[in-house]
């Protein structure tokens, strides 16, 4: 990634005027702390990926936590990867797994993952990474006391939509029609779909749905949306997306469509913006939840975090190549 071809800005809130002329920035939590407990034995972990894969930066960020605190893994902590690389009906198979094999905690990089451990176990304290909303997916009975053996952090992106839709609306002052790409089968999208339908009036926006389930039914989706003279396309939170950013990039790049994403996967790899939390981030902050545990905390004794610090992302050369020069 070349710096000069993005502008970055993390924090609480961010207006037109500061995110406009920010520089490149890096999101990264304080540390986590220093001094970890000698075992006799490794204490497993078990981590359940289905948005990445455990060669990426942000689930590296985990084992960058772990050491930063103490922890040797190989020596202190063995960890167990599995991987669903976006296949969500392999999911409870790996979680079985994992509780087959007894590890002392899991961590979830996203809600289908943590819903499929949730379902394997009640006993075994389950971190979340990356889930979008915790309380209504029933994950945790709720932020403060989630209750159970579920804890970790939540990603908030429902509360965002709204803004996510202004900041696009900034960035292309023309703008009136917008496609939403929606995954019916995940319960999360209906609630974005209601949060963005009613933000979209406030900013004279039309919006036009297309569903996607499978990456085979991008194209026609974006047609759907190509069809409703959408100029910008609104991708929600999902793994399926994610997983598969490359295609729908290449896919909106030759319908003219700039693209906005809830984090910055897509915008480095050629979406026009995005906004929200930091995925490599969560992955570390989740590790400090797992040292927690490992020292004998309960998960409904931990409350579940919400983002402290967010991150708009602008691909400049992105911008540069749809004529949008609010950059400059």
């Amino acid at each position: 990634m070349n710096p000069r071809e993005f502008i970055a800005l993390v924090g609480p809130m961010i207006s037109r005027r500061s995110f406009v002329g920010a520089l490149t920035g890096g999101l990264l939590a304080a540390p986590l702390g220093a001094g970890a407990q000698q075992a006799a034995s490794p204490r497993r972990i078990g981590v359940l990926l289905n948005a990445f894969s455990p060669e990426d930066q942000a689930p590296q960020a985990f084992r960058q936590g772990l050491q930063e605190a103490g922890y040797s893994v190989g020596s202190d902590v063995v960890i167990e990867w599995r991987v669903g690389h976006g296949n969500r009906s392999r999911l409870p198979e790996l979680a079985a797994d994992l509780v087959q094999r007894k590890v002392d905690v899991i961590v979830a990089d996203s809600t289908p993952g943590a819903q499929a451990a949730k379902n394997a176990t009640s006993t075994i304290p389950i971190v979340l990474a990356l889930v979008v909303d915790p309380v209504g997916s029933g994950l945790v009975a709720s932020l403060q006391r989630p209750s159970g053996n579920v804890t970790g952090l939540s990603m908030m992106t429902l509360e965002l939509a709204g803004k996510r839709l202004q900041l696009l609306t900034e960035a292309i002052p023309s703008l009136v029609r917008v496609g939403v790409l929606r995954n019916p089968d995940f319960a999360f999208h209906t609630q974005a779909v209601k949060d963005l339908s009613a933000a979209a009036p406030t900013l004279s926006i039309e919006l036009s749905f297309a569903d996607a389930r499978t990456p085979e039914e991008f194209g026609p989706a974006l047609s759907v949306v190509s069809s409703a003279r959408a100029q910008a396309l609104y991708v929600i939170e999902d793994s399926l997306f994610l997983n598969n950013r490359k295609t729908l990039i290449t896919l909106a790049s030759q319908a003219r469509l700039p693209v906005t994403y809830g984090e910055r996967h897509f915008t480095e790899d050629g979406g026009l913006l995005s906004y929200g939390p930091n995925f490599r981030d969560y992955f570390y902050r989740s590790a400090g939840y797992v040292i927690k545990i490992l020292k004998g905390a309960k998960p409904a004794d931990l409350p579940v975090e919400q983002p402290t610090k967010l991150e708009l992302v602008i691909n400049l050369k992105t911008a540069k190549s749809l004529g949008i020069d609010n950059w400059r």
